[in-house]
């Protein structure tokens, strides 16, 4: 395949330190946005003295930001591929900021709710971030540089708990909002300056009967899931919401098979190469999402439970801070290995990895120091699978689906870490005992919830290798042969 050549002189306007600092400043979003969704884990226990609120009302400041993330990823996916990636980018970041300002200046428990799903738009960061990089990026420096993107995220996530943790513990809470405020401005002001603005477009008009119909097939679903536990499974409420998923998405499949210009294209999404990388995706989030669950849980459990550490939830975010270092060591190794082999054997071998971390969690998860060992050998494994997902991505689409192909591959992993929530809290609290007359989960119920992680993670490594080992698509070489064009068109502008 022809690959795209490197731009042969920079546009007007662009400086040798802007492009040496776009991969930084873009990784850096990716890092804030993750920060952003951690930081109110450590309030949760204290929110509801702190607000006057219960604590099923204040369970809603993480599900609020987990369903608009879900329902915006996607479509602000569709809307950088049409009206131009940077200018998407900084408005998400923008909502995030507006949204992290909001929480710092109030204690009502109504407006933190509303913010927290302001800050949800943030999780279109990564495949938009990913989205420029292909289309600015010579072939040989985009592999390592999507590697870091795709990391970041769990690079941010390892960070955020231990530096909430000290704010809430030393300063006043709003101080946490006021600082991530800060750091949220010096994103889009950055991005802004850093970041150039693609040249990918693909024309048309935006599908709002299709980001309406998807947006409530998501909440129907999601707000289920999330919920069930809380509400019952069994109970009206959530099987009246699955039912209305269901109903919903249906008609939206339907409607976007017949529309001009869909939000996401749907005969793409259906090849093996989009479809089962899509699958992979669910499942990988599924088993990553249950190492930082269960980790955070099992360390903090009182010594009376027989296996418990009692740890502070300071000294539990540093527990998972060796996950997020090696995931920032070993995304440029995801590269090298996808690079050399393809990108579906980094996956496959990032899932394996993940299903050996999880058997070493089973042997082992009463001394501190192989729960470590054991969560940081799952952060390897999601660095190697996460690194892999959007190359799949990006040599199957065209170019300019690329920001909404990969937004929906967020999407899934999305929908893999709610169900995954839901299922270890399910599995936790039907091996409960009481021990000082509170329930907690005994230690079996943490064993069976790594099993079943650890069966996901070995369905996802099959999938991986039931992706096709063909090249890229047809697709993706017409999007090089786009990008080449915008490319050529855009320097004889310059």
């Amino acid at each position: 395949m022809q690959q795209s050549a490197p731009i042969s002189r920079p546009p007007a306007g662009s400086s040798p330190l802007r492009d040496r600092l776009a991969i930084p400043v873009l990784a850096s979003g990716g890092i804030l946005m993750a920060v952003m969704q951690t930081v109110v884990v450590p309030l949760l226990p204290d929110l509801p003295r702190l607000t006057g609120a219960s604590a099923a009302t204040v369970s809603w400041t993480v599900t609020a930001t987990l369903l608009s993330g879900a329902v915006l990823t996607p479509v602000l996916g569709r809307a950088g591929d049409m009206y131009g990636k940077r200018r998407v980018l900084t408005s998400a970041l923008a909502l995030m900021t507006v949204g992290s300002v909001l929480c710092a200046l109030t204690s009502d428990i109504g407006v933190l709710i509303a913010a927290r799903a302001l800050q949800g738009a943030a999780a279109s960061v990564v495949p938009l971030s990913i989205s420029i990089l292909r289309d600015e990026l010579p072939p040989e420096r985009r592999g390592s540089a999507v590697a870091l993107m795709s990391s970041t995220v769990g690079i941010g996530a390892a960070l955020g708990l231990p530096l909430a943790a000290l704010v809430v513990q030393y300063a006043d809470w709003h101080t946490m909002f006021w600082l991530t405020s800060a750091l949220g401005a010096l994103g889009v002001a950055a991005t802004w300056w850093a970041v150039k603005e693609s040249p990918v477009r693909e024309p048309g008009r935006f599908d709002m009967l299709g980001a309406l119909g998807l947006a409530a097939g998501l909440v129907c679903l999601l707000l289920g899931v999330s919920q069930g536990g809380t509400w019952g499974w069994g109970s009206a409420r959530v099987l009246g919401l699955f039912l209305g998923a269901a109903v919903v998405l249906a008609l939206w499949w339907w409607q976007q098979l017949r529309a001009e210009r869909p939000l996401v294209d749907l005969r793409l999404v259906t090849r093996p190469r989009v479809g089962l990388s899509h699958v992979a995706a669910l499942l990988t989030g599924f088993a990553f999402y249950a190492n930082s669950l269960v980790t955070a849980q099992l360390v903090q459990a009182p010594k009376a439970t027989g296996y418990g550490l009692g740890l502070s939830i300071v000294a539990t975010g540093l527990c998972l801070l060796p996950g997020g270092v090696t995931m920032l060591l070993f995304s440029p190794l995801s590269a090298r290995i996808s690079a050399a082999r393809g990108p579906r054997i980094t996956l496959a071998l990032g899932a394996a990895v993940i299903a050996c971390g999880y058997a070493v969690r089973i042997a082992d998860s009463r001394d501190l120091w192989m729960i470590i060992v054991g969560a940081t050998v799952v952060a390897t494994g999601t660095t190697l699978a996460y690194s892999a997902l959007p190359t799949l991505i990006l040599r199957a689409v065209p170019a300019a689906q690329t920001a909404s192909a990969n937004g929906v591959n967020v999407l899934m992993r999305t929908i893999g870490q709610a169900t995954s929530s839901a299922a270890v809290a399910a599995v936790l609290v039907h091996h409960s005992s009481t021990v000082g007359g509170v329930p907690v989960p005994t230690l079996r119920g943490y064993l069976l919830a790594f099993a079943m992680a650890g069966a996901v993670a070995l369905v996802a490594c099959a999938a991986a290798l039931s992706i096709p080992r063909d090249g890229a698509s047809d697709g993706a070489r017409r999007g090089e042969g786009a990008t080449r064009g915008a490319r050529d068109g855009a320097m004889e502008g310059a």
